[in-house]
């Protein structure tokens, strides 16, 4: 009888410890369950307040209001923090924003209201029309989207939407892309006599109807015409479809077109005697299935058959090895000048410090035309790839683990048996 006492107390402040756990669980659960993730809302105010008709972010000019806009949608972003911890859409918005600031050159510090109201009354077309609000606004930017980027320039050179580089003869007419959403054909001409190595004398693109947003427009550059229309005059096709003449890096002459219902950016150079090509696309408008019909060298590259293997240049070798005389395509002239490939490298360095495929495409260019001003379509190449990158959130991309109820049984698991330890060691 004597223990009974201490006996009641022991038990007391189990219960008042089991009361205090409950308690800590119930609040620690509470927000869980009663606070809902808004993202979505942030997400469409954003789009509502940087897109009166101006189609994608990159292109939007900086300005006060934009960023005014950007930390807005941050400072939403950050009061959604809690509710929203373990959506891959709210993860995903907080990453774009990151790269959005640092793209547009935008302090975090500042306002975050302006006395621009955004208008209630736009016609839905405007979204419809703007590849990156559709994304928004349809919440799949939890799905980071991924872009690719195509180039065509030099003897020809070839950068695939799969990052892969060739060198390729492919003379004559040639399909770039040809899907549901447009059609680019380039056409090739030997450079030289005596060399297999070809270079761009046409582009032609077709973008191709999309309802609501523009028609069939046909855009056509040959070395004689680098023109700022389409074939029919006009120089768009509605607000989301757009030409303009690009200023840059000085290299040749450079038109942009702005397709923003899909995207796509393309740009267009004339460097010397011939063109050169540059597009960046969503990984989502293209097939990348080995069975998709068609040749499409920016989708599949050059076949086998013609490839040029000489691209990578030894110091033992003078010149790249001629592999023939073709005549049929125009007229073709000896190269302006005889250069030994310790010529060829040192011109090379004065534009492109860095020893990559670019470096050897302008020495493989001047050993085969000789042509000093050709040899800068290796730059100009450089230029349009840091213009239009392709996508680099396959390597960044946050890995933001689920929530979902086996995660909250597992941290509920956890807590009990944390209880039951405590219990075990006031008995």
């Amino acid at each position: 009888m004597g223990r009974s006492g201490p006996q009641i107390t022991a038990k007391r402040q189990l219960w008042d410890c089991v009361t205090l756990t409950m308690v800590l669980l119930s609040l620690l659960f509470r927000p869980a369950h009663c606070q809902q993730c808004r993202i979505q809302r942030c997400n469409a105010e954003y789009v509502a307040s940087t897109s009166p008709s101006s189609g994608l972010q990159e292109d939007v000019a900086l300005d006060v209001d934009y960023c005014i806009a950007l930390r807005a949608y941050a400072l939403c972003t950050r009061r959604q923090a809690r509710s929203c911890r373990g959506d891959l859409v709210y993860h995903s918005a907080v990453f774009r924003i990151k790269e959005l600031f640092s793209q547009h050159n935008c302090s975090s510090d500042g306002p975050t209201s302006s006395a621009k109201v955004p208008s209630t009354s736009r016609p839905a077309v405007s979204e419809l029309c703007d590849y990156e609000n559709r994304v928004l606004v349809s919440g799949s930017a939890g799905q980071q989207k991924k872009y690719a980027h195509c180039g065509l320039f030099g003897d020809p050179h070839l950068r695939t939407f799969r990052d892969e580089f060739q060198t390729c003869k492919v003379e004559g007419a040639w399909p770039l892309i040809d899907n549901r959403f447009l059609s680019v054909q380039v056409t090739n001409v030997p450079v030289v006599l005596g060399s297999s190595a070809t270079a761009t004398s046409k582009i032609t693109v077709i973008f191709k109807s999309y309802h609501g947003c523009t028609d069939q427009k046909v855009y056509q550059a040959t070395t004689e015409d680098l023109p700022l229309a389409f074939q029919d005059g006009t120089r768009s096709g509605g607000e989301s479809l757009t030409i303009v003449e690009r200023g840059g890096s000085g290299v040749g002459r450079q038109v942009k077109i702005q397709a923003r219902y899909i995207g796509t950016s393309i740009i267009v150079r004339r460097v010397g005697s011939y063109l050169t090509f540059a597009i960046r696309m969503p990984e989502d408008t293209l097939d990348f299935s080995e069975d998709n019909g068609g040749l499409q060298l920016c989708l599949h590259g050059c076949p086998r058959n013609e490839l040029i293997k000489e691209h990578t240049l030894g110091r033992q070798s003078q010149q790249p090895r001629l592999q023939g005389t073709n005549t049929e395509l125009g007229p073709l002239r000896p190269p302006h000048q005889i250069y030994t490939v310790e010529r060829a490298t040192a011109k090379c360095r004065e534009t492109l410090q860095v020893e990559d495929v670019y470096f050897q495409s302008c020495v493989f260019d001047l050993l085969t035309t000789g042509d000093p001003e050709f040899s800068m379509a290796a730059y100009g190449a450089l230029e349009d790839l840091k213009a239009l990158p392709p996508s680099k959130l396959k390597q960044n991309s946050p890995r933001t683990p689920r929530l979902t109820n086996r995660g909250v049984s597992h941290t509920s698991g956890s807590l009990l048996s944390l209880l039951l330890l405590l219990i075990l060691l006031l008995l």
